[in-house]
């Protein structure tokens, strides 16, 4: 007869999200500073896809917010985060600076950690909420990430004919 795997502790279960945030905001040390910048602004400076992809990865954590069972109001600080970032970061070689700057994973990952278990269990309303959230974020930022290649192609193609 099999035993049903129990859950892991819920203290250990945002070991996840905590490891995302670090490998798209802090990951690499800059030399001679005490600054770090992460994959993020790195993977941003793809024109028409970067800025879109890392939002869409780090929207992760924002589901983490929902499994611990996170207010929806952090949940909608949370989907902030990742909005600001996107739109921001869509913006070539300067939303990249802002990324690495404003650390939107960083900033989910002590939210979420703050206000884990401070809720009750995710509802289907909490759900609704969050996947409007992402689809709203993610569009957006998918949106200006395409506008900026789009601009960048044309302008590419302007140049060398």
């Amino acid at each position: 007869m099999k035993e049903k795997p129990q859950e892991p502790p819920k203290e250990g279960r945002s070991e996840g999200s905590r490891i995302l945030a670090f490998i798209l905001d802090d990951l690499i040390p800059i030399p001679g500073t005490k600054a770090r910048i992460g994959l993020d602004p790195i993977i941003g400076l793809i024109p028409g896809v970067g800025d879109g992809s890392t939002t869409a990865v780090g929207s992760y954590i924002l589901v983490q917010g929902l499994n611990k069972g996170v207010s929806r109001i952090v949940l909608i600080r949370m989907a902030i985060n990742l909005l600001i970032n996107g739109i921001f970061g869509a913006i070539p070689i300067l939303g990249d600076l802002f990324s690495a700057w404003f650390k939107s994973n960083q900033r989910n990952y002590r939210l979420l950690e703050k206000h884990r278990n401070g809720a009750k269990k995710a509802t289907a309303m909490d759900w609704i909420v969050v996947i409007g959230a992402l689809v709203f974020v993610i569009a957006v930022a998918v949106g200006l990430s395409f506008l900026v290649g789009l601009v960048f192609y044309r302008l590419l193609s302007v140049l060398f004919g």
